[in-house]
C-alpha cells in the first residue's frame, strides 16, 4: 500500500509538470537551458534563505519568518532571471535579422517558470514522499489520514502557480506594470502563508486551486488567449473558424 500511495503521489504532485516539459520543452535544446537556468535561480534563492535562516537565530524558532524572507528571496531571483534572460535575448537579437516578437517573450518566461517550479517542487516533496514508501501508517495517532495527497496537491499547484506567475511577472516588468508584479508577489506570499495552517492542511487546498485558476486565467489573456481560441482548441477546429 505504501507504495502505491508513493506513486500516486508522485503522479499526482509532478505529472502534469511532466507533460509540460515533454510536449513543450524536450524537443526545443534552447528551451532546456532556459528551464535550467530557472532551477538554478530558485537553488540561489533558497541558498541565501538557508544562510539568513542560519544567521539570524530568531528565524529558528518563528516558521512564519522563516517562510516570508523565502518568498521574498525568490521573488528577487525572480526578478534577476527576467534581467538575465533579457539581456540574453537582446544580446541573441544582434546575430539575427528578425525582431522578437512577443511570443518568443512569453515563451522565455513560461519556460522559465515551469524551471522554477520543478526545482520548488522537487524540494517540498522529495522528502515527503521518501517517507510515503514506509514503514508506518499516517494518521494512526489522530492526525489527518490525507498528509501525502494534500503535499502532493499542493506541491502540484505550487509548480504550476511559479509558471503562470513567472509569464504575469515577465509581462509586468515589461511594462513597468508594479500592479502585475505586486499581485505576483502578494499571492505568493498568500499561498505561502496558508501553508502555516498544519491542522487545516486540507482547507488550504480549495483557496490555493481557486488562485491557480485565476492566475491561469491572467497568464492567458495577458499571453493574447481569448474564449474563442479556447473553445477552437477544445473543439479542435481553427480559431478562425471557431469565430465565425
Amino acid at each position: 500500500m505504501t507504495v502505491k500511495e508513493f506513486f500516486g503521489c508522485t503522479f499526482i504532485a509532478y505529472g502534469p509538470a511532466f507533460a509540460l516539459f515533454i510536449f513543450t520543452i524536450a524537443r526545443e535544446p534552447l528551451r532546456i537551458i532556459i528551464l535550467i537556468a530557472g532551477c538554478f535561480f530558485w537553488l540561489l534563492s533558497l541558498l541565501f534563505s538557508s544562510v539568513l535562516w542560519n544567521i539570524v537565530w530568531p528565524l529558528k524558532d518563528q516558521l512564519a519568518f522563516g517562510v516570508v524572507f523565502s518568498v521574498l528571496f525568490q521573488e528577487i531571483f525572480r526578478f534577476f532571471i527576467y534581467k538575465l534572460l533579457r539581456k540574453a535575448d537582446e544580446g541573441l537579437q544582434t546575430f539575427s535579422d528578425e525582431p522578437p516578437t512577443a511570443s518568443d517573450k512569453h515563451t522565455i518566461a513560461y519556460v522559465a517558470g515551469l524551471g522554477f517550479g520543478l526545482m520548488s517542487g522537487a524540494f517540498s516533496l522529495v522528502n515527503v514522499l521518501a517517507m510515503a514508501t514506509g514503514p508506518g501508517t499516517v494518521g494512526i495517532h489522530g492526525d489527518t489520514p490525507y498528509f501525502f495527497l494534500t503535499s502532493a496537491l499542493m506541491t502540484s499547484c505550487f509548480i504550476l502557480l511559479h509558471t503562470f506567475w513567472n509569464v504575469i511577472f515577465f509581462w509586468g516588468c515589461d511594462k513597468r506594470n508594479f500592479p502585475a508584479v505586486g499581485f505576483v508577489v502578494g499571492f505568493h506570499m498568500l499561498i505561502s502563508c496558508l501553508t502555516l495552517i498544519r491542522p487545516l492542511q486540507a482547507a488550504t487546498i480549495i483557496p490555493a486551486y481557486c488562485i491557480l485558476l485565476v492566475t491561469m486565467a491572467i497568464a492567458y489573456k495577458l499571453v493574447g488567449g481569448s474564449v474563442n481560441n479556447l473553445m477552437a482548441f477544445l473543439t479542435c477546429k481553427r480559431a478562425g473558424y471557431a469565430s465565425n
